[in-house]
């Protein structure tokens, strides 16, 4: 597959992430007054998955996410050269995302981005007011067991074709433990492309969401890669 396609394609999936993700969180936690909540965000964010895995999987390998790249070329499975156009795609994808979702929801009159518009923090940012250091553990902590069930489920010794399903339950699962401490990031595009739009303290805190998130998904690809990959030592 040309690289421009898969370019295409990760540029897609990663939007379609931050627009229904984010989305769900902008336009429709609290709505009209009990809305899809907590529970509803994070099984969002799991279909996005879910759904861009059987859509572009076979395209670009559905990565959506800077950490989820990092990892794989940490684990033997993405070529390094690819690296940095992907990311870029992956950016440039979820800040569009944010533009279409700030233009949908700048629509109503009571809309105001001093709500936060769904980006992640620490702090008095965080939504339970959980400090740096606990947000960084925990998006630590959560992005290396994401990427634990990336590679194991697309392994080629795991069942065929279920590595989706288990991908996007693994992410909603994550976003049920952690949206009240961070409101989830584990993906670095993902925080970035609605963190522009917010400015401010959303892009001063923004380096602990790129940070974290790549700690996370370097140890797990150096983890799987070293015990569990069929070349590994006995």
């Amino acid at each position: 597959m040309a690289l421009s396609k898969k370019l295409i394609a990760e540029f897609i999936g990663t939007f379609w992430l931050v627009l229904g993700g984010c989305g769900s969180a902008v336009l429709a936690a609290g709505f009209p007054d009990v809305g899809i909540g907590l529970l509803g965000v994070s099984l969002a964010f799991g279909l996005t998955v879910l759904t861009m895995a059987y859509a572009i999987g076979h395209i670009s390998g559905c990565h959506l996410n800077p950490a989820v790249s990092i990892g794989l070329m940490l684990g033997g499975r993405f070529d390094a050269k690819e690296l940095p156009p992907y990311l870029v795609a992956q950016v440039l994808g979820a800040i569009a995302a944010g533009a279409v979702l700030y233009t949908i929801a700048s629509g109503t009159g009571d809309f105001s981005l001093a709500s936060g518009f769904a980006s992640n923090g620490y702090g008095e940012h965080s939504p339970g007011g959980y400090s740096l250091t606990a947000v960084l553990i925990c998006e630590v902590v959560m992005t290396f067991m994401f990427l634990m069930i990336i590679l194991g489920a697309t392994d080629g010794r795991a069942p065929a074709g279920f590595a989706p399903i288990a991908i996007g339950l693994a992410l909603t699962l994550i976003h049920l433990i952690s949206i009240p401490v961070s409101n989830t990031s584990v993906n670095p595009a993902r925080s970035t492309g609605v963190a522009v739009f917010v400015g401010d303290w959303a892009v001063s805190q923004l380096w602990l969401f790129w940070v974290a998130p790549i700690v996370g998904a370097a140890i797990a690809g150096i983890v799987y890669k070293s015990l569990f990959s069929e070349d590994s030592t006995n």
